[in-house]
């Protein structure tokens, strides 16, 4: 009589291989982390040199120039146009604008490019480890969280559910917010959309208060 192990091994494997592939656990895909930064489109900021040139209107050039402190530029005929706070796309519709409206230009096709970028930062002080200035990338989201991480954290003493930031809007003028960073950090329900993804920009200033006790 022939043994029927043989057999008996080979119905065992037909039967715990299918189990065995459906139970595994697929690899993560790269490129999924929670750590990726999103892209951002750059925006002009202060001390920005720019090379602005109008197709086919060689006289209208003007290379290497700086994106004044008070976010302008001077461009040959529309003299001051702002800038400052601007996409690249959104810039050249802004000087294309100009030059129409001055009716200097019927259809002016501009382009803008960044020669030089000036240093990106913003200035955090009071209840947070390491204050000072911190830079912040150009081409990526840098929110308020990921400040007060780089600032090595919120004090004991920190106010962290109203953190300030104070902003030099386009026209020139102040706009504080005032954001519950400490929700947002833990996660809590209470946590608003806005204050966890808040987006910080050059020149923001944040000032993080102490505990009221």
């Amino acid at each position: 009589m022939k043994s029927s192990f043989p057999v008996a091994c080979l119905v065992l494997c037909a039967v715990l291989l299918p189990a065995a592939a459906g139970g595994a656990t697929a690899p993560a895909t790269p490129g999924t982390t929670k750590t990726e930064k999103e892209y951002m489109p750059y925006k002009i900021t202060r001390g920005d040199r720019l090379t602005i040139s109008v197709l086919g209107e060689p006289d209208l050039r003007v290379g290497g120039i700086r994106v004044e402190a008070i976010g302008t530029v001077i461009l040959p005929l529309v003299k001051d146009v702002r800038l400052v706070g601007l996409t690249i796309a959104e810039a050249q519709d802004t000087i294309a604008r100009a030059y129409r409206e001055g009716r200097f230009l019927r259809d002016p096709q501009v382009t803008v490019t960044v020669e030089e970028y000036a240093p990106r930062t913003v200035l955090v002080s009071g209840k947070v480890n390491i204050q000072g200035r911190q830079e912040i990338p150009p081409d990526t989201k840098f929110t308020i969280t990921d400040l007060i991480g780089k600032a090595g954290g919120f004090t004991e003493t920190a106010r962290s559910k109203e953190v300030k930031v104070t902003r030099t809007m386009p026209d020139g003028t102040l706009k504080v917010f005032t954001l519950d960073v400490e929700s947002a950090m833990k996660g809590r329900s209470s946590a608003s959309a806005r204050d966890a993804g808040f987006v910080l920009e050059p020149d923001d200033i944040i000032y993080v208060p102490e505990k009221i006790i």
